[in-house]
């Protein structure tokens, strides 16, 4: 016998099969393809809480602001999925982003093995390494129509950027940054011959790229370390960040220099010199992106409070009596055109599973909870 897909309960321990069941999650909203539980309000107000217990705010403060907080959670859950659903639609692509970003995590822990930082991903957030990078992606993909159909749009005057700049030019002061790609040939698990190999592999490597060819598409094509997705890019780097050997080689070369192997725990690393910036007074023209994102900052409130209504004007959107989205289109009906059918539709246990996520990873922000993105990096942060 086969169960409806929308409806599918588990049967309670130890009932027949066709006895009660029990309702694991109950389905409040659909949202054109996908759907939102009562589980996923629950489960923002308990992350919610978390984040503001970790900030040191006393209870009667996380109570206030839980308050204002449960007003529009099922706002924010159907915005969410609307942003992602748009994306899908425009084909945009992450992939990029998104292994960057695990990069900069691997090195930020310190876990260069990849089934080990695997595992420890599943036992920081409770979830499979598969579902974590999900998340990532769908934080980006968000982010990602935000800046495009958005963002991107707003009118932005240069006589404002330059007001800006003259008025906060304290604020544009760079720290001096180096900024490096890498390419790993590995030495793991391979006997006195292997490493012969790796070693000549690493040299011919090096031969390659000062004779004129492409050090990123080197490393793409040859790289072992997690950065060869994004081209070896392992982005900027102050004093001190590096590991102190890693550093003394790189830090006062120039644009394009290229180091010979270098012998580490896993193998040859041969690093490029990308940028070196120096310290000192950035002009408007290297300001420009940042001030545009903050003169952006008062504007895309309202307009991406206007584009989510447009999107939800479009959408095959219903919610279920008792749940109210604060975010609604003016005359769109809502209503659950199923209410005859009393029983509440659930979801499987592995599907409730699946949505479990988590906003931060040992203290890293999720991307698309913060509004800063972070850079790419690998395993040579200074431990």
């Amino acid at each position: 016998m086969k169960f409806p897909v929308v409806a599918v309960a588990l049967l309670a321990a130890g009932a027949p099969m066709f006895g009660a069941v029990q309702v694991v999650e109950e389905i409040i909203a659909k949202i054109n393809g996908d759907i939102v539980t009562n589980e996923d309000l629950a489960r923002a107000r308990r992350e919610v809480r978390a984040d503001m217990a970790r900030q040191g705010m006393s209870a009667a403060k996380i109570q206030e602001t839980l308050a204002q907080h449960e007003k529009d959670q099922l706002r924010n859950k159907i915005d969410q999925l609307l942003l992602i659903q748009k994306a899908k639609d425009l084909d945009i692509k992450v992939d990029n982003d998104v292994s960057k970003y695990m990069a900069k995590l691997q090195s930020t822990v310190g876990e260069p093995d990849p089934d080990k930082f695997h595992e420890m991903v599943r036992e920081q957030t409770g979830e499979s390494f598969e579902d974590f990078k999900a998340d990532i992606t769908n934080n980006l993909l968000t982010e990602r129509v935000i800046r495009q159909e958005v963002q991107g749009r707003l009118p932005i005057d240069h006589k404002e950027i330059e007001t800006y700049y003259n008025e906060h030019k304290a604020d544009f002061v760079r720290e001096e940054r180096v900024f490096l790609r890498e390419i790993l040939i590995s030495t793991e698990n391979k006997d006195t011959a292997g490493q012969t190999v790796a070693d000549k592999k690493a040299n011919d490597l090096v031969r390659r790229a000062r004779g004129g060819e492409q050090f990123a598409e080197l490393a793409h094509e040859n790289s072992d370390a997690v950065t060869k997705e994004q081209y070896g890019d392992l982005g900027g780097w102050k004093k001190g960040e590096l590991a102190s050997n890693l550093e003394t080689l790189v830090w006062s070369q120039p644009a394009g220099y290229i180091t010979d192997p270098i012998k580490v725990a896993k193998g040859f690393l041969i690093l490029k010199v990308e940028n070196h910036q120096k310290a000192g007074q950035a002009s408007m023209d290297e300001a420009e992106p940042e001030i545009m994102d903050k003169l952006y900052q008062p504007k895309l409130q309202p307009a991406l409070r206007a584009y989510l209504t447009k999107l939800r004007e479009s959408a095959f959107l219903e919610i279920k009596k008792g749940y109210v989205d604060s975010g609604a289109a003016p005359g769109k009906d809502t209503t659950w055109m199923d209410a005859a059918q009393l029983k509440p539709e659930t979801v499987t246990k592995a599907e409730v599973a699946g949505r479990h996520r988590r906003k931060h990873f040992l203290g890293m922000p999720v991307p698309g909870t913060t509004s800063k993105e972070t850079s790419s990096s690998s395993t040579h942060s200074k431990k």
